[in-house]
C-alpha cells in the first residue's frame, strides 16, 4: 500500500504564490507508470479536482486555476508538485494530492490513495 505524504501550503496574501508537494512511497516503473493528480476541497463544497498530470506529462486542469497553476512531476523523487501562482480567496480549501488513478481521454478518475490534506489560506 503506497503512503503519500503532502508539504507546502499554508497562508499567503492574495496575488501570492505556494508550491505544494507530494512524495509517494513507491517509486522506480512503478511510481512513473502513474498518474496523479491534486484536488481541493473548500468548507461545504465536495472535493474537487484541481490538475492532473499523467505518465506521459500530460496535464489537465479545472477551468477556474488555467493560466495560474502548474503541476509538474519529478520521477527520480517520486514526488509531484503543484505551483499555485496568482492566489485569490476563492482558492482556499485543503488540498489532497492522489496517486494512480486512471487516466484516459483526458479524464481522471482518482484511486483510494490520498495525502493527508493541507490546509491553503488565501486572505485578501
Amino acid at each position: 500500500q503506497v503512503t503519500l505524504v503532502e508539504s507546502g501550503g499554508g497562508s499567503v496574501q492574495a496575488g501570492g504564490s505556494l508550491r505544494l508537494s507530494c512524495q509517494a512511497s513507491e517509486g522506480g516503473w512503478t511510481f512513473s507508470d502513474n498518474a496523479m493528480g491534486w484536488y481541493r476541497q473548500a468548507p461545504g463544497s465536495q472535493r474537487e479536482l484541481v490538475a492532473v498530470i499523467s505518465s506521459g506529462r500530460a496535464t489537465r486542469y479545472a477551468d477556474s486555476v488555467k493560466d495560474r497553476f502548474a503541476i509538474s512531476r519529478d520521477n527520480a523523487k517520486n514526488t509531484w508538485y503543484l505551483r499555485m501562482d496568482s492566489l485569490t480567496p476563492d482558492d482556499t480549501a485543503v488540498y489532497y494530492c492522489n496517486y494512480g488513478g486512471r487516466y484516459l481521454l483526458g479524464r481522471y478518475s482518482p484511486s483510494a490513495a490520498w495525502g493527508q490534506g493541507l490546509q491553503v489560506t488565501v486572505f485578501s
